[in-house]
């Protein structure tokens, strides 16, 4: 069974979004973990967009990387530019490194339209992402 971490900055988005398709897509093949560089966590708008497709990660938690050290990753995922750049393991590990920058659907302004879609624009690029990944490595 492989071992899979998504990181993000704040382990409340986008890397929650890619942990619940990747374990959905991933179906008993892999150990999905997500994390950040810090925790902020998980927003309930994370959290409503999956429900509208059916994925429930609400019961997820928002956690740091420091918490998984003792992890052997076969893959290590960065979903945003910044995690990439202040991820200690990118240095460190001997997993397989992709990086896959999604925008931060959180830093959206607007009206709730806007942020609902937003959040849903974001969903359906990191589930595509999450479906080929899958499709690929495992």
């Amino acid at each position: 069974m492989k071992n899979i971490l998504v990181i993000c900055t704040g382990n409340s988005c986008r890397s929650q979004i890619a942990h619940g398709y990747l374990k959905y897509f991933a179906f008993k093949k892999a150990n999905i973990y997500s994390a950040g560089i810090e925790k902020h966590g998980v927003n309930p708008r994370a959290i409503a967009t999956m429900q509208e497709d059916g994925i429930n990660i609400k019961e997820h938690t928002s956690n740091l990387i420091e918490e998984y050290k003792n992890v052997d990753f076969d893959f290590i995922i960065s979903v945003c530019d910044h995690a990439k750049e202040h991820c200690p393991y990118f240095s460190t590990s001997k997993a397989v490194m992709i990086h896959q920058h999604f925008k931060d659907p959180a830093a959206v302004k607007g009206n709730n339209r806007q942020i609902h879609d937003a959040f849903e624009n974001i969903r359906i690029e990191i589930k595509d992402f999450c479906r080929t990944f899958v499709k690929q490595y495992l």
